[in-house]
């Protein structure tokens, strides 16, 4: 996504901790920029862009975490943690030599809030959660997050702190992350849901997915725990497919949009659509996934047509 000029109306989304915590490798992931975590260098300063989100115009701000930037942020608060709606806080869960940092900086970004008179709900992302760290040291790993945890509880006095455990290597717990947070600034997300269900019923699906052109959840329907994980596994995926399409076949995204990409994939058929919701502000797409192969245009345009209403009101 490119880089806007800052509107009057948008709702900040504040993502700070440390240097090297990995702040900005979570916001190229969702934007599927992979090619570039190879070439990553330090944030400089505070970069901005703005995106939307079911309507919403989102401020987000990414902070470079290296001291020198960090001591401009506590001394101009109002500069850079004014109108903060949500706040992402990522600390490296396996660099114990700086948890102890992380947290006094924690503590210092929480004191300006305060300043401030805003009490935004924190989001603490333990990034660098990879599979191959689970796999080898889980016990080691979560009495860690069990003690930072216990840390923030006795001694930083803060209502609305929440965790995620996040990894590049997982794009979909980033995903989640996200898509769950952004969804608190959203009062239709109930309808979103009840649509969906509605839909992958009516088509004798067994689970359904929307994501806008961000990689961020929409709604989703997920008829058990199997169906919940090879969608939410398999969603970025067929994203970066779609984005390879464009790109490889010099096809433009009109073309590629009037098409559905129906693959066979273990033992289960999965149904990839993008949702033409012109007006919107975003692209749209669906991940279906049922047992037989049969695609029901009739019952996909109105399933369009009922998410656009429901977008529009």
């Amino acid at each position: 996504m490119e880089y806007l000029k800052e509107e009057s109306e948008t709702q900040k989304l504040l993502f700070t901790g440390l240097d090297n915590a990995g702040k900005t490798s979570i916001i190229l992931t969702l934007q599927r920029e992979f090619s570039k975590f190879a070439t990553l260098s330090p944030t400089k300063g505070a970069q901005r862009r703005i995106f939307n989100f079911l309507g919403k115009s989102i401020s987000e701000w990414d902070l470079g975490g290296q001291e020198n930037y960090r001591i401009s942020y506590l001394r101009n608060p109002d500069k850079y943690f004014e109108g903060t709606e949500i706040a992402i806080y990522v600390i490296d869960v396996i660099n114990k030599d700086r948890h102890a940092e992380a947290l006094s900086y924690l503590n210092d970004v929480i004191e300006k809030f305060n300043e401030l008179e805003i009490e935004p709900p924190i989001f603490i992302f333990f990034h660098k959660y990879d599979p191959i760290v689970v796999k080898t040291s889980i016990e080691e790993l979560n009495n860690t997050l069990i003690k930072i945890k216990q840390t923030i509880k006795d001694e930083i006095k803060y209502k609305k702190i929440f965790y995620y455990t996040t990894s590049i290597y997982n794009k979909p717990s980033i995903i989640s992350a996200i898509s769950e947070i952004l969804l608190t600034l959203y009062p239709k997300s109930e309808l979103l849901q009840k649509t969906i269900e509605e839909y992958v019923k009516k088509v004798n699906g067994i689970g359904g997915i929307v994501v806008d052109e961000n990689s961020l959840v929409i709604c989703t329907f997920f008829s058990d725990d199997d169906s919940k994980k090879l969608l939410n596994t398999t969603t970025p995926h067929f994203l970066a497919l779609h984005d390879s399409l464009i790109e490889g076949f010099n096809k433009s995204k009109k073309d590629i949009n009037n098409e559905e990409m129906i693959i066979h994939r273990f033992g289960k058929v999965f149904v990839f659509k993008p949702i033409p919701l012109e007006g919107q502000g975003n692209d749209y797409y669906l991940l279906l996934l049922k047992d037989t192969p049969e695609f029901t245009q009739s019952y996909f345009d109105t399933f369009s047509n009922m998410l656009k209403e429901v977008l529009s009101k």
